[in-house]
């Protein structure tokens, strides 16, 4: 990410069945803002007093504002909503599943002062909605809060089933915009030069099956510095990092439409890391991560699985990985087992590995043989160390973001294509000639690149380096195999259509 490199997990398992009768859940007890977990901890005990009930933050009214959105998780299919009303209750969802079936939100997590007013609900890991469920919509009566996204409460649902998969995904990422602390830093205008909002409004245009991001949603680190303060009240200061209101002005205001669209399967970045409570980790883990908790932050939690049908998702969390070092290796190795042990289990579906920081991606390259600079070496070192010492066979695409571009690069061996979309809202990087990079060799062992198509604009250095182009990247189910199309921010496509082979031991792709 140039200098951002040193400054979405997600994914869930969609179950195939689940019991037609009406159910109802008990909300979670609320809890107070424990101390910091160890890694891989899950939620704090229930049953501990809730909190006091805050003064909403400016701009929300007595009543609050409500945000709902569906997403994949390791549990299923999953209605979350958070709101800033101070009743600290949860809706409920009605779906047609043959009958109309009503299911309680249960209650995650209660208000914990100024930072995070909100009271966060999800349909949870025992009533997921099931597969085959239609209509879905927050019960008016049951929703407190003065305002609620998407208007109407009506919530996307998958559109597969378990023998088929989501025919179009749509797939972005580094979507916030970037204010960064240090003044001598440019900030990003998010008033008028940040391009999220736009792609976020084409891609719920297009309407596709399922959204995936590959990672890093909130980039205020100093929100003083932005230029639309005006629309996001409470979102102000350097002290506001982080903050539900941040939250709702770096990801879900601009993601809207999209949100009312498609149901989406999130990605950990490494903005959203553990550095101090209350940060952009606590945010991560409070409201969008596969597992909520109540305050707590991991570095290194376990992968997510996401089974879509017959495509499967496996989310392995970069977010703390060491972009030059090794000594994560055997951390990541058995992350990566795990991706291998669910793909061998279903060794007749495809698999696609999302992890936030690229295993393969090619940042710079030179004409001169070795003359390459790639991420992330302990990812790959990792994948090596694996008790295959691979990816398995049917793990097709390597789905990242981190570095600011949109990728394809192929090995035409086992090792899978790698597709890096970083392109959708942070300050584009510079690119590589694709030309040096093919035919040179990256990885462990090293393998040669067969195949680069970048999405640049004019050469911006001496010697040339590329600019990037702001956009999204889309996969649209072909007879078996994907195809990949590259679309700006208007949703145009730009470029050719790339097309997957469907051979599982020389996995490449063709553009036409």
């Amino acid at each position: 990410m140039k200098h951002r490199i040193v400054a979405l997990a997600v994914a869930s398992v969609l179950v195939t069945a689940v019991s037609a009768t009406a159910v109802s859940a008990t909300a979670v007890s609320a809890t107070t803002t424990p101390p910091r977990a160890p890694d891989g901890a899950g939620p704090p005990p229930p049953g501990r007093t809730p909190p006091p009930r805050p003064t909403p933050p400016p701009g929300t009214g007595s009543s609050g504002e409500a945000w709902a959105w569906t997403q994949l998780t390791s549990h299923g299919t999953q209605i979350r909503y958070v709101s800033t009303d101070t009743s600290q209750t949860c809706p409920s969802v009605r779906y047609t599943l043959g009958t109309q079936m009503t299911v309680p939100l249960q209650r995650v997590s209660t208000p914990v002062g100024a930072h995070f007013p909100t009271t966060v609900c999800e349909s949870g890991s025992q009533t997921p909605v099931p597969l085959g469920a239609s209509n879905a919509h927050l019960l008016p009566g049951t929703v407190q809060a003065a305002t609620l996204h998407p208007t109407g409460g009506h919530l996307p649902l998958p559109t597969w089933t378990t023998t088929t998969r989501p025919g179009t995904i749509d797939v972005i990422g580094d979507t916030g915009c970037e204010l960064p602390v240090n003044p001598a830093d440019p900030a990003q205008h998010c008033a008028t030069a940040w391009p999220f909002k736009p792609i976020a409004d084409s891609v719920a245009r297009a309407a596709p099956d399922l959204v995936i991001h590959t990672g890093d949603y909130l980039y205020r680190n100093d929100p003083g510095r932005a230029d639309d303060k005006a629309r996001n009240p409470g979102c102000t200061m350097r002290t506001d990092a982080s903050s539900w209101a941040c939250v709702v002005a770096d990801f879900f205001r601009p993601a809207e439409a999209l949100l009312a669209a498609a149901p989406v399967a999130l990605t950990r970045g490494n903005h959203e890391d553990c550095t101090q409570p209350g940060g952009a980790g606590d945010a991560w883990f409070r409201y969008l991560a596969d597992e909520l908790r109540n305050g707590s932050c991991s570095r290194f939690p376990p992968p997510a699985t996401i089974r879509a049908g017959t495509l499967n998702l496996v989310s392995v969390d970069s977010s703390s990985a060491d972009d030059s070092g090794t000594a994560q290796v055997n951390t990541y190795a058995r992350q990566f087992d795990i991706v291998n042990q669910a793909a061998q289990q279903r060794s007749s579906e495809d698999f696609f590995v999302v992890t936030h920081k690229p295993v393969w991606m090619v940042k710079a390259a030179g004409q001169a043989q070795g003359a390459v600079e790639w991420a992330t070496h302990v990812l790959d070192d990792a994948v090596a160390h694996t008790s295959l010492g691979r990816l398995a066979n049917n793990v097709r695409l390597a789905l990242s973001g981190h570095i600011h571009l949109y990728q394809m690069l192929d090995f035409n061996t086992r090792r899978p294509p790698q597709l890096t979309v970083g392109s959708s809202g942070g300050p584009l990087d510079d690119g590589p000639i694709d030309s040096n990079a093919m035919r040179q060799q990256i990885g462990t062992p090293g393998q040669t690149v067969h195949n680069a198509r970048t999405q640049e604009e004019a050469p911006t250095a001496t010697p040339p380096r590329l600019g990037g182009v702001f956009g999204y990247g889309q996969l649209h189910h072909n007879n078996g195999t994907w195809d990949l199309t590259f679309h700006r921010t208007d949703g145009s496509v730009r470029g050719q259509t790339c097309t997957l082979s469907t051979s599982l031991t020389n996995k490449s792709f063709s553009c036409h």
